[in-house]
Parts: C-alpha cells; sequence; structure tokens
C-alpha cells in the first residue's frame, strides 16, 4: 500500500472487516468536501489533486472536459463544478443555469427543471428504471413524473406531451397535462375522440368507454364504490371534478354505467 503521510487530502481508514482503504477530501469555501473512498492512496490522492484544479482560481474546466478514465466519479465533478460557478454546494449533480438547471444522470443524459424544483432534486436523487425517473422518497420510490400531474399510467402523446419533442425536459412550461383523472385514457374510435376507463384489481379490469372526460371520471368513482362496497380491501383515489354541482354529479353517477365483470368482480 501507498504510504499516505505525504499525501494531502488522503486519509487512511479501516473497514468492519479490518480492511483498509482512504478517503479523499478536501475544504473549500469553509466547506469540507468527500471526494470517495478508494482502495489505494494514491488514487485517493490523485482525486484530491483533480478536485483542486477543478476549483482552482481562474481554472477553466467544464462539465464537457470530463473524461471517463478520471479518477474522480462524474457526480462529483459537477457538484463541484456547480459550487465552483454559482456558490452553492448541493449533494446531487445538478448544474445551475439562470432560469433552469440540469440533473446529470450521465454525462450524455441530462433532465432539465424549472428553479422551483432544486431544493427538492437537492435532496433527492434521482434513479432511473426503463424509460421512468424516480427518487427515494419516504422509503418508497416514487416517479417524479407525479410531481407533474402525470399518472403512472400516462402515455407520452396521448395524456401528456412534452411540447418541445424533448421527454428529457421537464420544465413547467414544456409540460402539457391532457388527462388529470385517475384511470382515465383518451381514445378514438372511428375517428371520435372518446375516453376509455380502466381500473387495477388484480390487473386492468376495463369499466367502459365514454363520451365526456367528466363521465369517464364519475364512472372511475363509481367502478371504485362498487369493488369497494363488494368487499375489496383496496382505497382507491377518487377523482374530484372541479366546478360541478352536488346535484349534477349524482345524476351523472346515477345514469353513467360500468363494467359486469366490476359489478359482479367477487362472483365470478
Amino acid at each position: 500500500m501507498a504510504d499516505t503521510g505525504h499525501m494531502e487530502g488522503v486519509y487512511q481508514t479501516t473497514k468492519k472487516n479490518g480492511e483498509i482503504y482512504y478517503r479523499s477530501s478536501l475544504t473549500y469555501r469553509r466547506r469540507h468536501i468527500s471526494l470517495g473512498s478508494y482502495r489505494d492512496a494514491l488514487l485517493a490522492h490523485l482525486a484530491y489533486r483533480t478536485a483542486s484544479r477543478l476549483i482552482a482560481t481562474g481554472s477553466k474546466f467544464t462539465l464537457e472536459d470530463y473524461r471517463p478514465t478520471s479518477v474522480l466519479s462524474f457526480e462529483k465533478w459537477v457538484i463541484l463544478l456547480n459550487f465552483r460557478d454559482n456558490g452553492i454546494y448541493l449533494g446531487t449533480p445538478i448544474y445551475i443555469r439562470p432560469h433552469f438547471f440540469y440533473y446529470y444522470m450521465s454525462p450524455t443524459h441530462v433532465l432539465k427543471f424549472d428553479t422551483d424544483d432544486l431544493f427538492y432534486y437537492a435532496s433527492h436523487k434521482i434513479m432511473r428504471r426503463g424509460g421512468h425517473y424516480f427518487v427515494a422518497d419516504y422509503g418508497m420510490q416514487v416517479n417524479i413524473a407525479s410531481r407533474y400531474g402525470i399518472k403512472s399510467y400516462a402515455v407520452p402523446g396521448v395524456d401528456f406531451d412534452f411540447l418541445n419533442g424533448d421527454p428529457t425536459d421537464f420544465r413547467r412550461e414544456n409540460l402539457r397535462i391532457r388527462n388529470t383523472y385517475h384511470g382515465v385514457r383518451t381514445v378514438t374510435e372511428k375517428g371520435v375522440l372518446r375516453y376509455s376507463v380502466r381500473i387495477h384489481v388484480n390487473g386492468y379490469y376495463k369499466v367502459g368507454v365514454y363520451d365526456t372526460v367528466t363521465e369517464a371520471a364519475i364512472a372511475y368513482n363509481k367502478a371504485a364504490d362498487i369493488l369497494e362496497k363488494n368487499g375489496l380491501s383496496k382505497n382507491f383515489l377518487r377523482n374530484y371534478i372541479e366546478g360541478l354541482s352536488s346535484a349534477d354529479y349524482a345524476e351523472i353517477y346515477s345514469a353513467v354505467s360500468v363494467s359486469p365483470k366490476i359489478i359482479h368482480y367477487f362472483s365470478e
């Protein structure tokens, strides 16, 4: 193992199993910043030297200068450059611009958000699974799309749109939500726009297809009521239809039909 006696920014420590490893860190603007853990003291020192060069007065290093061979992680590279350029230390790979910010999933995969979301994503690390983005919140994985009124089952181009065509741009001005109701999706039948409703029990059950989005939203509520009344112990979220009086709601609720499979779910 390399001797750490003359290696600035390197600290030797020991794992629970007795294995020795090395931690790298530096202090910048009175903040102590961990740069990572390394199996070798020389690697830890190189991380320290790289970080020191990034934040040095007059440094010209940019995000584009990062190379996969760097001993410093890309995430830490972004964090340090943002601290250098914007004067704020954030624990996630965010780089702030004048009216929005970038969140770097990788050097080539970048998300964009409004500044209103800055402190949420500064404390919530984004993960990706398939085409969806998640954060850990109160011990649960939460799809970030839900912050913008996008349902978990929503289909791009059907239930919502990225107006500039960029699916990594989550700025609110770039999002148009077509459907805000649980279980409701738009469909086209013989050139006519209608609203299809389904509800999740053990898998999805079709509730029906309706002429208006209001009928569809209420049909979902009715299906949920029927299932719970029949003994299904599942707390379905209900749709709230803004601007609809209680009398009008009751009239539509009474008239709207739902699939017999919902009505007789437990007698199948």
